[in-house]
């Protein structure tokens, strides 16, 4: 590994090449501010990314004959830039991100990462985000490293030694820290319906946000709790120290939290630290619809934009505007619906923030469809339940307009009664 300031670790950069960015709370701003630096000499650089916290410099107005964007996934930093079309959304399966890179569909020339500092064999660590970034620097021709001491030192499959660095800037850059969520009523009412689904024993997929939030907190008399997720947060912790949550139960990694990625506060930071009990692997694995079937009462929580009467969810657009993505939701619907006592769980508001239903006679024109009618199971709304599993068409509208708000039952029945499913 060469040392190096940002600027020069961006030297040999060049046009047309691609670039695979760190996700969520690791990705490197210095270097991308770096690289930001070196935009005048540069044409069509392909990025490719998850979601990143942080600016996105290379998304802003005026920077696409600079930048190509390509994300797996759209954060709130590129969410413009996709929208209005200079940025590139790729519809994939979390778990298959890593595919496109080791088949070489996608192939990586740089990648820019934000390790921990290295141990005295020399082992850095990918710290709070291993989740693709372990298969993108497997193909990356230059890897170009943040040697972050602010970076918590993680356990699992995000060592990289500095040999395998080409060039490195040391710095120390606080990770960027996504406070715990707000509950209102509502997403109190939704966590405590959820909670009833959650058995003790289970083994628990859940992101980040309110609804998660508030499931965590109405899970404090459970027992044997373990996770196996995508990603999490602050709010496992206080479940952990109870001993709420402690694995035994589970068949994959027991008594292990096994995760891709974390987000959350600097409390969240100090407690993956060089935590043996935590684990971030590779997303391939930890999203591996086999492999999540094998843990007991796989119970995966999932949210929705909208969805219509004949449980057909759409997660990722709002009509054709995209908004997010199509994540992990389907890899762990699918992987709780097969495990033994599984759930899988939908948990929506009943409406928007503008008082419209979120449970609709249609998705609206271009919506996608990220978990089929087939695959869905449970959806949970505040006002309660609905158990889809084994119930034909007009069960399903029936139970899911009593899940709607009461405001808009009336015209879900008159459609339902008037134009059928």
């Amino acid at each position: 590994m060469k040392i190096v300031n940002p600027f020069e670790a961006l030297q040999c950069l060049q046009s047309g090449n691609s670039v695979y960015v760190q996700s969520a709370a690791a990705a490197p701003q210095l270097l991308i501010n770096a690289m930001i630096q070196h935009k005048d000499r540069l044409q069509n650089v392909k990025i490719m990314q998850l979601h990143t916290e942080g600016a996105a410099p290379y998304a802003a107005k005026g920077m696409e004959k600079h930048f190509t964007i390509t994300a797996f996934f759209i954060g709130s930093n590129i969410r413009e830039a996709v929208q209005s079309g200079r940025a590139n959304y790729l519809p994939v399966f979390l778990s298959e991100v890593p595919l496109l890179f080791r088949r070489n569909i996608l192939p990586v020339d740089i990648v820019l990462i934000n390790v921990s500092t290295p141990d005295k064999h020399g082992y850095c660590s990918l710290g709070v985000s291993v989740d693709v970034s372990k298969a993108a620097i497997e193909k990356a021709s230059i890897v170009i490293a943040q040697i972050n001491q602010a970076m918590p030192r993680t356990h699992g499959d995000g060592f990289i030694h500095i040999d395998d660095i080409d060039y490195g800037i040391e710095c120390y850059e606080e990770l960027p820290e996504h406070n715990e969520s707000s509950l209102h009523d509502i997403h109190k009412s939704i966590g405590q319906n959820v909670a009833t689904l959650i058995e003790d024993g289970a083994t628990l997929q859940l992101g980040i946000g309110s609804i998660p939030d508030a499931v965590l907190s109405y899970l404090h008399n459970h027992k044997n709790l373990g996770i196996h997720t995508e990603m999490f947060s602050d709010g496992i912790i206080p479940l952990v120290e109870k001993g709420v949550i402690n694995g035994n139960n589970k068949t994959v990694h027991p008594g292990k939290i096994v995760t891709g990625f974390v987000m959350g506060t600097k409390k969240l930071y100090d407690f993956v630290d060089d935590n043996q009990g935590v684990v971030f692997l590779d997303i391939a694995y930890v999203n591996d619809t086999d492999v999540i079937r094998r843990n007991p009462k796989v119970t995966a929580i999932n949210s929705a934009i909208e969805v219509d009467i004949t449980g057909q969810i759409c997660a990722d657009s709002i009509g054709s505007k995209m908004y997010s993505g199509v994540g992990g939701q389907m890899d762990f619907i699918r992987g709780a619906s097969l495990s033994e006592g599984g759930k899988p769980i939908i948990a929506l508001p009943s409406t928007t923030h503008k008082g419209e239903s979120r449970i609709v006679p249609f998705l609206k024109p271009g919506a996608g469809v990220v978990t089929t009618r087939s695959h869905v199971h449970y959806i949970v709304t505040e006002y309660g339940i609905a158990h889809l599993f084994g119930k034909n068409l007009k069960e399903r509208a029936e139970i899911l307009i009593s899940i709607a708000h009461p405001d808009h039952r009336e015209l879900l029945e008159k459609h339902y009664f008037e134009k059928s499913v």
